[in-house]
Order: structure tokens, then C-alpha cells, then sequence
């Protein structure tokens, strides 16, 4: 009986690697890249104190922060639009005077819609107290619409190159069978200025962002079927 099952098992297997058939196909990997003036930014600042005593550092910083809040506020930027990112308070050794103290401090991230503003809410926010400011990430309203462009670019680019290689071979791309989205999914990088604010020169004329392009990449890998011409 067990030599009949291994015989039937036996047969089925080959009946079934004769019936997949490699299909002929070629897999590419295409990329889409989009690049667009940004017209938002995420602002990191900060606020730090230091001193001997715990609870007079964190009052201190809290009252501080009290007034960013406030003034962010009154700029008119929506609650939704700002967030407190981190707030800490530890001790801390100073090895050259051999003392101790500590530090309180907190960031907000700001979400600013219109670029325009940038300085008038960076002056507003030095007068309310922020001593810091940890980065500055540029964004487009558009995002969206430029992701699915890049997506479209990156799938025309993988279409070419296999086209590319079907020439030489004297075939042509059939359909497309199978599509991976290698995109990575990730913010255009922020330009960071984590320096004390009272080393910065504010005031004038001065022009005080540069704001050039981000890019949008888009990357994705097609298999296509070959067909003979």
C-alpha cells in the first residue's frame, strides 16, 4: 500500500513541474524623482534653563514656556499646528568647576503654513523666550499630488528599461505582473540650526532662509512579461 502512495506522489510531482512552465519576464526597478519649492516648514525650538535648585529651574522654564505658547498663540497658528515634543528635567555634572546642577527643558514643533511668516514668528518667539532653535523642516502643501507624480515617473522609467532590454533580445514588454513599492517613506531632510539663539544675528534686512527645493523620490521594481515580436 505505502508503494502505491510513493508511486501516485511520485508521478503527480512530475505532472505538476511539467505543467509550470517558466514564462519568460523581466524584473527592473524604476525611480521617480519630483523637486518642488517647499511652501511649509516644521520649526523645532526650545527653551533651556539651568540652575542649583530642581524646582526653581523647572518654575522658571515653565513660565517661559507659558509665554511661547502664549505668543505662538497670537500669531494666529492653530492648535492643531503646534505640539510639545519633549520635556525634561535632570541633573547634570560639570567635570571643569566640579559642581552640580540642574537643567529644565522643553521643545515645541510648529507646523508654519506660510512661509512668508517665517521671520515675523521667529521674532515673536525670541521675544517670548525660546533660547533654542533645534531644526527646521521644509514641506509643500502639495505633498500628495507630488508623491503620485513621482510614483507615475518612477513606473515610466522601470517601463523603459525593460523595454531597453526586450529590444536587444528581440522581444517586446507584455503586461506588467507583479509591482513593489520600495519607496521609503520619509520627510525631505531638515536643515538643522540647534544653536543657542543669543549667538544669532536677528534684525535688518537680512535675509534669514534659504529655502531652495526638496525632492520627492519615488521608487518602485515591475515584472514584466516577454512576448516574442
Amino acid at each position: 500500500m505505502k508503494k502505491v502512495i510513493l508511486v501516485l506522489t511520485f508521478v503527480t510531482t512530475i505532472m505538476q513541474a511539467q505543467e509550470s512552465k517558466l514564462v519568460p519576464q523581466v524584473s527592473v526597478s524604476g525611480e521617480g524623482k519630483v523637486k518642488v519649492v517647499p511652501d511649509q516648514a516644521i520649526i523645532t525650538v526650545g527653551v533651556e534653563n539651568k540652575g542649583k535648585d530642581a524646582t526653581e529651574v523647572k518654575r522658571k522654564n515653565d513660565e517661559t514656556v507659558d509665554l511661547v505658547i502664549k505668543a505662538i498663540k497670537k500669531l494666529g497658528i492653530p492648535a492643531s499646528d503646534f505640539q510639545t515634543q519633549r520635556v525634561s528635567l535632570y541633573k547634570n555634572f560639570d567635570y571643569e568647576t566640579k559642581k552640580e546642577h540642574y537643567v529644565a527643558s522643553q521643545t515645541i514643533k510648529i507646523e508654519l503654513k506660510d512661509l512668508s511668516k517665517y521671520d515675523a514668528v521667529m521674532v515673536d518667539l525670541l521675544g517670548s523666550g525660546i533660547n533654542q532653535i533645534q531644526g527646521v523642516e521644509f514641506k509643500s502643501s502639495k505633498m500628495a499630488q507630488y508623491e503620485s507624480d513621482a510614483r507615475k515617473k518612477a513606473v515610466l522609467d522601470a517601463k523603459k528599461k525593460a523595454e531597453d532590454y526586450a529590444a536587444v533580445l528581440n522581444q517586446k514588454v507584455g503586461k506588467a505582473i507583479m509591482i513593489s513599492d520600495n519607496t521609503q517613506a520619509a520627510f525631505p531632510q531638515p536643515m538643522y540650526r540647534n544653536v543657542m539663539v543669543k549667538e544669532m544675528a536677528m534684525g535688518g534686512e537680512n535675509e534669514t532662509l534659504a529655502i531652495g527645493e526638496i525632492e520627492i523620490d519615488a521608487n518602485v521594481t515591475i515584472s514584466f512579461l516577454l512576448d516574442q515580436v
